[in-house]
């Protein structure tokens, strides 16, 4: 009789502690924010979250208000939806709220890479060092020297210039970007190694390419490995994939190029320094690819599309283009020397920047998470408090918080390119919600310990691109629509569900 009864409270106890876990006992305190557990054990809302990110928030937004706490997949996550009180939050200590122990943690599920302490401080530093001021002049001119590679090594050899040539705009755009970017970053093939310059040029082009194909497979895996729905088959082939990618970025192949960054040389050589085994930092490679080139491929494509859509905003972004370029001397002339187009030039676009931050606000589906290290108050600008429990997370989604806000952006599913333009001509930064001014009116990029350090390179990049495309080329939309990929919302910016056609020549 003992032992039966000591199974039984065994098992009991078993029960009762699994029950726990999958937060059947978990109630709402006093202070606490609406608690949404969903009807499923431990799963709680994580189907309809992954199905339409937008939809559950808003309805969730709805149903409680804007601040209140879900269960998705094991954890509970509290939503805060108000734009007035993302300062604070952005602001609060990482003794509080962190960034970095989340980050790590998906870096090491997606990419295989387990990071240091300093990593993402280090991370900042050198991205400052490199990726902005004097670092970003000598970038900027490493991405014209590989997109002239890419996109206009034929404009002489050709023997009909003037011909079409049909393509996909998503495809075009990710493809160029990509290996652009890959190849300022990464190094180019030496023209010694192949025995002349226009060959070792012919080299990066094809090396870049079966890169950026291998890239693509991968890419559309990152939604199931974040969130630990691999199939068997998908798991072999992500390992499959990241030792082609480990191998092709590891320091025995970066030894054989010329150009290699500042950025990527420094963040290899401090962690050799440290004694980090080259095979872990071969991964490290990988994630700063990943990084500094997953976003702007599909971003550039959102505003070519947005520009080919709205010709009176292609007109302005053109006409400023014109205006630079002749500003700074030159000219594009058949036969004539390419244009130079440096740092200083894409300083002068204030219409280009507009269309490009307005592009952004309607594409960028950020989650921004922080773990809860403690048990903290989370106090809003209208004077709520809202106490959040340590091993929770808090999250905002500023597409629906911000950047969609009808009040914030008035008309905000259109694409107005001059959006973020005073009258004047200078850059709009004032934008207000319930007559007080909003701090956060777009968030393509993140804030606080969570704002992409890349992102001046980032956005040189795509405007780079803009400029060689209205100088070089007369492009067209074949078809002139499209819809938002709704599995990759959370994932940075998003990708269309379906390419578009397009067309494209030299200009004469």
């Amino acid at each position: 009789m003992g032992l039966l009864l000591s199974i039984f409270i065994g098992f009991l106890a078993s029960l009762i502690g699994g029950l726990y876990l999958l937060g059947v006992f978990r109630r709402r305190q006093p202070g606490e924010p609406p608690l949404d557990k969903g009807l499923i054990p431990w799963l709680g809302h994580v189907l309809e979250f992954r199905r339409n990110t937008q939809k559950f928030i808003e309805r969730m937004t709805q149903k409680h208000g804007d601040v209140f706490t879900v269960q998705l997949g094991g954890y509970y996550i509290t939503f805060l939806q108000d734009p007035l009180s993302f300062g604070p939050l952005v602001k609060e200590s990482k003794e509080k709220l962190d960034f970095v122990e989340y980050a790590g943690d998906l870096v090491h599920r997606i990419f295989g890479y387990k990071g240091e302490e300093d990593d993402h401080h280090n991370l900042v530093v050198y991205s400052n060092k490199h990726l902005k001021g004097d670092g970003l002049k000598v970038l900027t001119q490493a991405m014209m020297t590989n997109l002239q590679n890419l996109m206009l090594h034929r404009i002489d050899g050709a023997a009909d210039n003037s011909t079409w040539t049909e393509d996909e705009l998503f495809m075009y755009s990710y493809n160029i970007m990509f290996r652009a970017g890959y190849l300022s970053l990464f190094g180019n093939t030496p023209p010694e190694s192949e025995g002349s310059e226009e060959r070792s040029k012919e080299k990066d082009r094809a090396e870049s390419e079966a890169l950026f194909s291998e890239f693509l497979k991968y890419d559309k895996f990152v939604p199931n490995m974040a969130y630990r729905a691999l199939t068997p088959s998908q798991t072999l082939e992500v390992k499959r994939l990241l030792e082609v990618f480990w191998n092709a970025l590891s320091m025995q192949k970066m030894r054989l190029k010329d150009n290699i960054s500042r950025w990527i040389w420094d963040m290899r050589q401090i962690r050799n320094e440290r004694g980090m085994k080259e095979s872990m930092t071969d991964r490290l490679m990988f994630v700063l690819l990943f990084a500094s080139q997953g976003n702007t491929g599909p971003a550039s494509f959102w505003l070519l599309f947005f520009l080919m859509k709205h010709p009176e905003a292609m007109a302005a972004v053109k006409e400023e283009v014109d205006r630079v370029v002749k500003e700074s001397g030159q000219e594009v002339r058949r036969g004539g020397p390419l244009v130079d187009l440096t740092h200083e030039m894409l300083m002068k676009t204030p219409i280009l920047d507009s269309a490009l931050e307005e592009s952004l606000r309607l594409i960028s589906g950020n989650l921004l998470n922080r773990a809860v290290l403690q048990d903290m108050t989370l106090k809003l600008a209208d004077g709520r408090e809202y106490f959040v429990r340590k091993g929770d997370m808090v999250v905002m989604f500023p597409y629906s918080a911000v950047q969609m806000h009808p009040e914030i952006h008035p008309d905000p599913c259109s694409f107005k390119y001059d959006r973020f333009l005073n009258p004047d001509g200078s850059k709009k930064t004032d934008f207000y919600m319930q007559g007080k001014k909003v701090k956060y009116y777009n968030m393509p990029w993140g804030a606080g310990s969570s704002m992409c350090p890349g992102r001046f390179f980032a956005a040189n990049e795509m405007k780079q691109l803009i400029f060689l495309m209205l100088l070089y080329f007369e492009f067209e939309l074949k078809n002139r629509s499209t819809e938002i990929n709704f599995k990759r919302w959370g994932f940075g910016v998003l990708q269309p569900d379906r390419d578009v056609p397009f067309r494209y020549r030299f200009r004469d």
